[in-house]
């Protein structure tokens, strides 16, 4: 059962609720007992946690947490998902719940990790996709949806004209809408990074995180994971989430009430100006004594090389999280004392 985090309304199924407002579970699993935790069945190992069974996996999940001496953190590996991105993990929920509901096509629009994410693992469970693009995105990202056999709709104009196309077919009732921004299913993957982390780190937590923001999935995903460890009695804290956006794509930050000047076009992984959970994300970073800054294309650059030089290959959107921690340290924000932990989100193999 979903319920309107807005007005209340439930449904045992929909996109969104009628009055606008986004849709969660009902009620989160809540396992009793000791952390046992099998890492041979990736992220299923938090099962007990997830609203569905693994009917559709490619045995994601369980990413390295490796440190790294020159930004004084541990990188958490997220590019070596199947797909090369973090959004496996909330693709692979999400298409274990449209096998469970029966659906036959599956509808997504994403500028790129996210389409190719719910077109492999719609693959994997023999459902049709329809990925709805922009037509600006990059031909690597582009041919990885592809090759799925994913019928690929490029939509001219801004990115929330992609969105507009998708949702109208959706409304048209031409295929289920699973969305990246708005399916529960979704984030309900995305809270395995923090069940993950916690079972990497012998159940203990870092002091902050800092992470990637477009449309907040996985920030909102550790979140919602961190409260259900705790909630478990499988941790006793909860580490600060700090939110690190593009400039010019800085909605949580100026929601925040700081401003973010300039225009950064090479974080192309999150360019959102409009979350579809906004509110949410900001409850998350507000809840954990969190903060967010937006990073200029200049920065992402140089720090994008710094990562290639260490051996992480990652895409340009990955730079904004480690060059966000450089400057939340130089603010005072993150004591040089702190441990903290950066997910690298996507990799540079799609570039």
């Amino acid at each position: 059962m979903l319920a309107c985090a807005v007005c209340g309304e439930t449904y045992a199924d929909r996109w969104r609720c009628r009055c606008g407002g986004p849709l969660d579970f009902v009620a989160q699993p809540t396992p009793n007992g000791n952390p046992a935790v099998d890492a041979r069945r990736g992220l299923w190992a938090f099962e007990s946690f997830l609203p569905t069974g693994p009917a559709v996996t490619l045995g994601e999940g369980f990413t390295p947490l490796t440190p790294s001496e020159m930004w004084d953190c541990s990188f958490k590996l997220e590019y070596v998902s199947p797909t090369g991105s973090f959004k496996d993990r909330g693709a692979t929920v999400t298409l274990s719940r449209a096998v469970e509901l029966g659906v036959d096509r599956v509808l997504e629009d994403s500028s790129g990790n996210a389409g190719a994410a719910i077109a492999t693992y719609a693959a994997r469970a023999g459902l049709d996709a329809r990925i709805y693009v922009p037509a600006s995105a990059k031909p690597a990202k582009l041919r990885a949806i592809e090759r799925t056999g994913a019928d690929v709709r490029r939509v001219e104009g801004p990115r929330a004209a992609v969105t507009d196309a998708c949702t109208a077919a959706v409304e048209a009732d031409d295929g289920w809408y699973a969305s990246h921004a708005w399916n529960p299913a979704f984030y309900a993957g995305t809270a395995t990074f923090a069940y993950e982390l916690a079972a990497q780190r012998d159940w203990t937590v870092p002091d902050a995180v800092v992470v990637p923001v477009g449309h907040g999935t996985l920030l909102l995903g550790a979140y919602r994971g961190f409260r259900a460890l705790r909630a478990a009695g499988w941790i006793d804290e909860m580490p600060r989430l700090l939110a690190a956006q593009a400039e010019g794509y800085a909605p949580v930050v100026e929601r925040l009430g700081r401003t973010a000047e300039g225009q950064n076009d090479l974080a192309d992984g999150i360019q959102i100006r409009d979350p579809a959970r906004l509110e949410q994300v900001v409850t998350a970073v507000e809840q954990t004594g969190g903060a967010a800054l937006a990073v200029s294309a200049a920065t992402v650059e140089s720090t994008l090389d710094r990562l290639h030089e260490q051996g992480f290959y990652t895409e340009p959107t990955c730079a904004v999280a480690p060059a966000a921690l450089e400057q939340f340290r130089e603010h005072g924000v993150i004591s040089p004392e702190e441990d903290v932990v950066v997910p690298l989100t996507g990799s540079g193999l799609k570039s």
